[in-house]
């Protein structure tokens, strides 16, 4: 019950206590009240303090305190004087002490204390012991030293000087009433010396004034409380309104209380383990120095196992504003104080701040199957915080989204390595792992996020579930998983199947697919399995044994048979350990063996001991690992008794010589025949200019000479190439094997000599076109001058850039376009653009490209390790596939040509030149080229003897009669061109010489 309006300091008595009822019945209240059943009871209200308490402290002359100590009735502190009562208390606790009821006079001994220290605030135990003090902090003057005034002994024995004695100071202490309306008697003043020895003292209420003498230095506390004592109620007092608070010094000087806290504190993180304190006072606080407390927080939250930081476990004070000793992830709380002399100010406004986690260390994680791994890793030796975090990131499947989600949290300890189990991880799946260390504060600090490890789990093992054998093919069926795995989003490779006998076989198989086909030798035992593949790891089934049972053997032959013994020849298929051969007689109803099997291990064996001219059934078993095969049979018969060998040999020389004689005189009618008839076609029309070989060197100067002036009279088709041949070169081997067909034209003769070819509908041209195709080349200026290739395919334009850095040529020619009537004829081997594309291990770059009405070209640069080559690349694009330019491009074809043996002449390597097959159109190219040469340096061609040449080297080269035809056609347009520079040539000398 809280009774208001009751006066302070007033003794309330016969206080009682009633119970009241109270009823309201037809709008009449009826109040009824309790008896008194309990003895009256009496309270006394606490006054009010005074107010306005201050302390003025006037330094006395030495002569007059010898003069006046001890005269003044109530101002000598130190001396005998009466006052209403007085008390000296040591080390009291509590209120004051009870003050007798009637007011009574006193005297104040004289006396001097020994203070001991004595916290009795909230301030820093800073001047309460001057002998004990925090390591590696600065030692306050809490106190006069003990004896102070009294003689000291040094090191050496002899007495020291005393110092000089303190002058005593006045010390006159104000105050004015409570507030009304206040009962009160007086006034109790305390005065506390050292913390350790107070003083009380009462006055009567009218006094508000106290002077007293202070005899020793030191810090005193003065405190003014008003008491009530009148009436019947016990004593009581206020509570102090205000504590005065100084200190005097041995010289007398008097500091005052400080009041002002600092203002600002701000800290500043300079390091893990170092930090700086700043703030603000003003300069009226007369402050002359400053204690930084520091405490830590998280000490005091962490359990004993756990606690890793003992420095500021308690509060630890300095004087200087740099904080060290820190320890990363800790939070500490920091309080600053002014300091005046041994007097420290009222504490500032605390400020907290955190220290970041360094992280942890060598983050190591060690797999332990498809579905669980360890993570192991350490934390720094200096470091608090509360727990580890684990945290993986992995893409979820059942909700298609990647995060990190966080899979346990271990308490922190004293332990500098920490390893956690995870399990529940999905086989053959990518993960990253993540351990951050996370701290007491308020917020959590965490670190770091770099603490990470990546790692693919490892599949499960596959299981086979079924093995079939036929058609010399093993079929493997297997499972992966349950029947709900996706691996899809898997890290899931490929499947290796393996089956290890004798002979080790693999088989890649992609990952959608779980089965295999194998084939497989037959005959032996094989260990099948299946591993499933990821970037890091595998998982290989449980084996299985399949046994294949043996193959018979293949292709069974007799090789050699005489009158006592055959040779039996057969080619085994898959693995044999030994081979059983078993011969008996054809016809008999019983099993005649005429020997034990015969065992060998080779596919060869001689029966012997047989009988001559008998037929014989032999049978040959494949065994391997203990099982045989279906044997294989083959009728044999022994030969007849040896007739004499001379007879024999007679009689077949003679059997053959007659069939030698009739064919030659068959193929002699045969021929006479085709030859009468192309004579009459070919007529004398074409014929060899004699002058012109003989020009060259060709024509040897001995016997044969008029031979030869004779057989180029005859017609070229009558079979007198092959003579000509000959006599052109009679001293080289291969003079009639790679030069069958021949046909010399002096070129001033080779406009009649294509009208005489083209009549009929190049009839003639097309007689000697029959002769070139039942034929199969060299260069002009070398033997290995052209590589003549088909259009590299998506298969092999790897290997078709292997070839040119191998040949180091510097010069294709593409003579066909990618597609023709929408048909793929070469593939695409050089990039689309100018960014470089791998084929294979060789690197090419498109540097250029010319675009022109009939070609386009091109600039490579192809490199390999540290080889680099640059390539060029012409493509004819007006060429037909089988045929050839049209009668008007005759002219823009060998324009083409011209400009490739011009480029050609400075580079190195053989020329590359392909069109689709590699024998039509490239051909006809090397036809045009190396007659673009010939012609510049001779006045005849052979076309005839060059394309029978070219296929002596690559069949089918000038492929079709149109293109043979063609060549004709640009050999005249390179004569006509060459005689107009012959006419110039010869009008630029009629000038020179005419000047």
């Amino acid at each position: 019950t809280v009774f208001n309006h009751w006066l302070p300091g007033i003794c309330y008595s016969n206080i009682t206590f009633q119970l009241v009822s109270e009823a309201t019945f037809n709008k009449s209240t009826l109040v009824e009240y309790s008896g008194v059943r309990h003895e009256p009871k009496q309270h006394r209200t606490v006054p009010y303090p005074p107010r306005n308490i201050s302390v003025q402290i006037v330094p006395i002359n030495r002569n007059n305190w010898e003069e006046h100590s001890g005269n003044f009735a109530e101002e000598s502190f130190m001396g005998q004087q009466e006052i209403m009562g007085k008390e000296k208390l040591s080390r009291f606790s509590g209120g004051p002490p009870e003050i007798p009821a009637v007011n009574t006079t006193a005297a104040w001994p004289d006396y001097r204390s020994n203070s001991t220290e004595y916290e009795t605030t909230s301030q820093p135990y800073l001047w309460s012991n001057e002998a004990e003090s925090s390591e590696g902090e600065e030692e306050f003057v809490n106190a006069v030293p003990r004896d102070y005034g009294a003689s000291e002994v040094n090191t050496s024995g002899k007495l020291t000087a005393e110092p000089a004695p303190f002058l005593p100071v006045q010390m006159v202490l104000t105050w004015l009433p409570p507030k009304p309306p206040t009962a009160f008697d007086g006034f109790h003043i305390s005065i506390e010396r050292e913390e350790n020895s107070t003083e009380l003292l009462t006055v009567s209420e009218d006094t508000h004034k106290f002077v007293a003498e202070l005899k020793e230095p030191g810090k005193y506390k003065l405190s003014v409380t008003t008491f009530s004592s009148s009436g019947s109620c016990e004593v009581r007092g206020s509570q102090s309104a205000k504590t005065l608070s100084f200190y005097i010094s041995p010289t007398g000087e008097w500091i005052e209380e400080l009041t002002e806290k600092p203002q600002h504190v701000t800290v500043t993180v300079l390091s893990s383990t170092t930090a700086l304190t700043s703030w603000t006072a003003s300069h009226e606080s007369g402050s002359n120095g400053t204690i930084v407390s520091v405490v830590s927080l998280t000490c005091q939250k962490q359990k004993e196992s756990q606690r890793l930081e003992k420095h500021y476990c308690t509060e630890v004070n300095s004087s200087s504003n740099l904080i060290e000793n820190l320890v990363p992830g800790a939070q500490y709380q920091v309080v600053v104080y002014l300091r005046k002399g041994p007097l420290v100010g009222p504490p500032s406004d605390p400020v907290t701040f955190s220290i970041v986690p360094t992280g942890i260390k060598d983050l190591t994680l060690y797999p332990l199957g498809p579905t669980a791994v360890v993570l192991s890793w350490n934390r720094p030796f200096l470091g608090v915080f509360r727990k580890y975090v684990v945290e993986m990131f992995y893409f979820n499947p059942s909700t298609m989204t990647s995060e990190w989600t966080t899979y346990y949290e271990i308490a922190a300890t004293i332990s500098l390595s920490a390893s956690v189990r995870i399990a529940n991880l999905l086989p053959a799946w990518y993960y990253n792992f993540r351990v951050t260390m996370v701290t007491w504060g308020d917020p959590e600090l965490s670190c770091c996020d770099s603490s990470t490890i990546s790692f693919i789990t490892a599949p499960v093992a596959p299981e086979i579930t079924s093995i079939e054998y036929y058609n010399h093919l093993l079929y493997i069926t297997w499972t992966y998983g349950g029947d709900g795995t996706d691996l899809s989003h898997s890290r899931m490779l490929h499947w290796m199947v393996i089956a290890e006998g004798k002979k080790k076989i693999k088989k890649s198989v992609t990952r959608n697919v779980m089965t295999a086909m194998l084939s497989l030798p037959p005959g032996d035992i094989y260990n099948l399995s299946v591993t499933a593949c990821t970037e890091r790891g595998s998982n290989t089934s449980l084996p299985q044994l399949v046994k294949l049972e043996p193959a018979p053997p293949k292709s069974l032959f007799a090789v050699n048979k005489t009158q006592t013994s055959v040779t039996l020849l057969w080619v085994e298929e898959g693995v044999a350990d030994f081979f059983e051969v078993y011969c008996q007689q054809a016809g008999s109803n019983q099993e005649i063996k005429i020997q034990e099997p015969v065992t060998v291990s080779s596919h060869v064996v001689t029966i012997s001991s047989l009988t001559p001219a008998t037929s014989y059934n032999c049978s040959v078993t494949t065994f391997s690992h203990n099982s045989p095969s279906v044997p294989t049979f083959i009728a044999v018969s022994t030969m007849v008794t040896e007739m004499n060998p001379n007879i024999v040999v007679i009689s077949v020389l003679a059997i053959l010589s007659v069939l030698l004689i009739g064919l030659l005189l068959v193929t002699l009618v045969v021929l006479r025949r085709k030859h009468l008839q192309m004579a009459r076609e070919c007529g004398a029309g074409t014929f060899v200019n004699f002058a012109s070989l003989e020009r060259d060197g060709k024509l040897p100067y001995n016997w044969r000479r008029s031979v030869f002036a004779f057989l180029t009279l005859l017609p070229s088709c009558l079979w007198t190439d092959y003579l000509l041949a000959f006599y052109i070169n009679p001293w080289s081997k291969n003079g009639l094997k790679k030069r069958k067909l021949t046909n010399p034209v002096q070129l001033d003769d080779f406009d009649g000599y294509i009208k005489d070819m083209a009549k009929d509908s190049d009839y003639k041209f097309s007689l000697q076109f029959e002769c070139v195709l039942l034929l199969g080349g060299s260069g002009y200026n070398s033997p290995q001058e052209y590589i003549a290739t088909q259009g590299p395919l998506p298969e092999t334009r790897n290997d078709f850039w292997k070839m040119v850095l191998q040949q180091k040529s510097q010069i294709i020619v593409m003579l066909t376009q990618c597609n023709e009537k929408r048909r793929v004829k070469c593939d695409h081997y050089w990039p689309f653009t100018e960014d470089p594309i791998a084929y294979g291990d060789i690197t090419v770059e498109m540097l250029s490209e010319e675009e022109h009405t009939d070609w386009v070209y091109r600039n490579f640069r192809i490199s390999y390790a540290d080889e680099v080559q640059d390539v060029m690349h012409f493509n004819y694009t007006a060429w037909p596939d089988h045929g050839v330019p049209t009668a008007n491009a005759a002219e823009s074809i060998l324009q083409f040509v011209q400009m490739v043996r011009q480029k050609s002449v400075k580079s190195k390597g053989p020329m590359i030149i392909h069109c689709s097959a590699g024998v039509g159109r490239t051909g006809t190219f090397i036809a045009l080229d190396r007659l673009l040469q010939h012609i510049r340096d001779h006045e005849f061609v052979d076309i005839l003897g060059l394309v029978s040449d070219m296929r002596s080297y690559r069949m089918s080269m000038v492929q079709t009669e149109e293109q043979y035809i063609f060549i004709h056609q640009c050999v005249q347009l390179m004569w006509q061109k060459k005689k107009q520079q012959f006419c110039i040539s010869d009008v630029i000398y009629e000038n020179v010489s005419k000047s």
